[in-house]
């Protein structure tokens, strides 16, 4: 896979930046809680999932999906539908493996209300605002992973495009942000964008799922190559 275009050699990668109001420790508290209103129907789960469990698994042996020590899960992927889209359901992180079992279905949402309807085994992930104004804001977008990672996080802060620091994950705001990124900026060219406000957040989408997903994997390597040469010089 080429090069992403947002990490050219002069991207420095390996290095950090801070900015201010950031600490460098995560709010586990705060991860995975749900703030907008859910409507939550139990049914059973979505069908067609084959390609999303794959390429969600990958990104749990990547560690881009996961749980922090303390067991709360962290990450998210969705691939849009005909009625809205399918997403991992809150709390899935922690699967070592997933089934189409931990998969729900979002089937409308208000933005500016805080809401979210969805449908399925499971309540729908944290990140469902987000997903939402994404594929909103970028019709061709049809797929979206939310994963976390802290080198790469640090090591991009303030060097690729972000949200406000401002700006909580899962909410209106978080929403609201991301519509400007897409109106002002060519995030959807770049394919990624991290969130400031929600440490070790990172967001990449794309076409297919495939594609969203090799976004951070392809971030993932070259980090790993940062550190690789940085350890060695």
């Amino acid at each position: 896979m080429p090069e992403h275009p947002a990490l050219s050699p002069g991207s420095q990668l390996g290095a950090s930046t801070s900015l201010p109001g950031l600490t460098d420790s995560v709010d586990q508290l705060d991860e995975g809680y749900i703030k907008f209103h859910l409507h939550w129907a139990e049914d059973k789960a979505p069908s067609r999932t084959r390609t999303l469990i794959r390429w969600r698994n990958e990104l749990y042996r990547a560690g881009l999906i996961g749980a922090y020590p303390s067991g709360i899960g962290y990450g998210n992927i969705s691939v849009r539908s005909k009625d809205g889209f399918v997403i991992s359901g809150s709390g899935t992180g922690t699967r070592k493996i997933a089934s189409a079992e931990h998969f729900t279905r979002v089937t409308a949402y208000s933005i500016e209300d805080n809401i979210v309807h969805c449908r399925g085994p499971v309540k729908a992930s944290s990140e469902s605002l987000t997903h939402a104004a994404i594929y909103e804001a970028a019709p061709a977008v049809m797929a979206i992973v939310h994963a976390h990672h802290k080198g790469i996080w640090d090591s991009l802060l303030g060097k690729a495009h972000m949200t406000a620091l401002e700006a909580p994950y899962g909410t209106p705001e978080m929403a609201f942000e991301i519509a400007r990124l897409f109106k002002e900026t060519d995030v959807e060219t770049q394919r990624f964008f991290l969130m400031a406000g929600h440490a070790e957040g990172l967001v990449g989408f794309g076409g297919s799922l495939e594609e969203a997903s090799r976004v951070l994997l392809e971030l993932l390597r070259v980090w790993k190559r940062a550190e690789d040469s940085s350890l060695r010089s």
